[in-house]
């Protein structure tokens, strides 16, 4: 009898550990066999600084990044009081990267490698590498680099598509320069729209993701990359439990016309959307609220040509679903430009099927440096922690503009998301009047009018696009903006 109960608890105890085996899983040999191929990538900038030893950009106090940015960004000997004197240091960032080929062909973020002027790779054997830049798309944020290399360990690509929320995925990267910290955490949700995202259906998780991660692999437990972490949501500056990733198949085909054109062609068919709401489908006569609401047609372009009108509701482009507003331009813009498409729209209680020849979204163009092409000189920020710059007439000329002010830098992490480098700010709206920006010596006098509580509205002019950013509290003047 003692011998029964004795292999009975045995039994219990062996399905309890094998239990317990299959719900934690082991991460081991994933990351002994993919690790080698994750690359920490630093770069450095040579800016225009003061000899009293500021960063670049300014920090609050008590933001948590400060600590950090301060140790990694050298800052020029010079005590309190000393002349103001401009002069030349090296700004230095981290990121990751990984290997796709054996000859030295790298995947990061655009924004790890944006404005470098020097690259450096280090594998996990230490051995470091300079790093020119292939091609780099600012709208995916996606960036193809390359060393001179070969024999070097490569990643498997894996389906973004056929990961399941609550999955097991595994980050690899250098957080903060800790080379090759594996993270792990669960997919969180499948394409994510975030604010001015429109090319890329992120993949959400909760694995923790730091400053320098940006660029490294999201693995799943298959051992293959299904991501390229991008972004995360934070109050702080640092991991709060949501992380975003580009889908790897996004950033192959980026990769894909980098190597071979060194840009990315989009395509456009000329509409502005927004999202049908369960009472705008009703209105519509919809038996759902589905698909992408047209407000406006531009006049002469694809989807004109093609008979698409104002009021439209756009269900399927290429065969392929709108389900909402957010999954259109992601389809269109990965559709080639001269390709023939038809597209379902439903007009007036049924459904119509057309045919639009795409066209091209333009290249973004860098208006950050001059027209010699030099570094612009330290400036002081304004009272929104923007470097603004005046636009010349050639600039002026090729962007069919009058005025604008070119964004060069943002300086403040507060409440400033939706602005961006390089954005053009064309006007500004506040208490009932619309004045058209020219100087910056009048932007900066009409933001000193308001007090700290007012909330102003921004038109900015960004790529082909135009758009209406919010900025809510203006927070205390800048003495030196009169």
């Amino acid at each position: 009898m003692k011998q029964i109960v004795t292999a009975f608890f045995f039994a219990v105890f062996s399905l309890l550990t094998q239990a317990q085996s299959r719900s934690l899983p082991d991460f081991t040999d994933l990351v002994e066999k993919q690790g080698p191929a994750v690359v920490n990538i630093s770069t450095t900038q040579l800016v225009r600084g003061n000899g009293r030893g500021t960063l670049p950009f300014q920090f609050d106090e008590d933001d948590p990044m400060s600590d950090f940015f301060r140790r990694f960004i050298p800052r020029q000997p010079g005590a309190p009081g000393t002349p103001n004197v401009p002069r030349e240091f090296e700004s230095r960032s981290l990121g990751s990267g990984f290997i796709i080929s054996t000859d030295g062909y790298i995947l990061t973020n655009a924004h790890v490698v944006d404005s470098a002027d020097e690259i450096t790779v280090r594998l996990t054997d230490k051995h470091e590498f300079k790093a020119k830049v292939i091609g780099a798309d600012k709208r995916t944020d996606v960036a193809l680099i390359k060393i001179e290399a070969t024999g070097l360990p490569v990643v498997r690509m894996g389906n973004p598509n056929a990961l399941k929320v609550g999955e097991w995925v595994i980050a690899i990267g250098s957080p903060f320069g800790f080379d090759n910290s594996v993270t792990a955490g669960i997919v969180s949700a499948k394409g994510r729209s975030l604010p001015q995202e429109n090319f890329v259906p992120f993949i959400q998780t909760d694995a923790a993701i730091n400053p320098g991660n940006s660029g490294g692999p999201l693995f799943n437990m298959q051992g293959e990359v299904v991501g390229i972490n991008s972004q995360i949501y934070s109050r702080s500056g640092g991991f709060m439990g949501i992380s975003f990733a580009i889908p790897i198949d996004v950033a192959m085909d980026i990769q894909n016309q980098l190597k071979t054109s060194g840009k990315v062609s989009r395509g456009r068919i000329g509409v502005v959307i927004q999202e049908v709401t369960k009472e705008l489908a009703e209105s519509f006569g919809l038996s759902k609220a589905q698909g992408a609401a047209v407000n406006a047609v531009e006049k002469g372009g694809p989807a004109e040509k093609s008979g698409v009108e104002p009021g439209d509701v756009i269900l399927s482009f290429d065969g392929k679903p709108v389900t909402n507003s957010g999954d259109l331009p992601r389809i269109v813009g990965s559709t080639r430009p001269g390709s023939k498409i038809s597209m379902q729209v439903w007009r007036k209680g049924r459904t119509l099927d057309l045919s639009v020849v795409v066209g091209e979204i333009a290249e973004e163009k860098s208006l950050v440096r001059s027209a010699k092409g030099k570094k612009q000189t330290e400036q002081t920020a304004n009272r929104l922690g923007l470097i603004v710059s005046e636009l010349n007439s050639e600039q002026k000329r090729e962007l069919k503009i009058n005025g604008g002010l070119l964004i060069e830098d943002i300086r403040t992490n507060v409440s400033r998301a939706d602005l961006r480098q390089g954005d053009i700010i064309l006007a500004l709206i506040a208490r009932g009047e619309n004045t058209e920006i020219r100087s910056v010596d009048q932007f900066n006098k009409l933001l000193a009018q308001f007090d700290k509580s007012a909330n102003i509205t921004l038109l900015v002019k960004r790529g082909e696009l135009q758009t209406f950013v919010t900025i809510k509290g203006l927070g205390v003047p800048d003495k030196k903006a009169d």
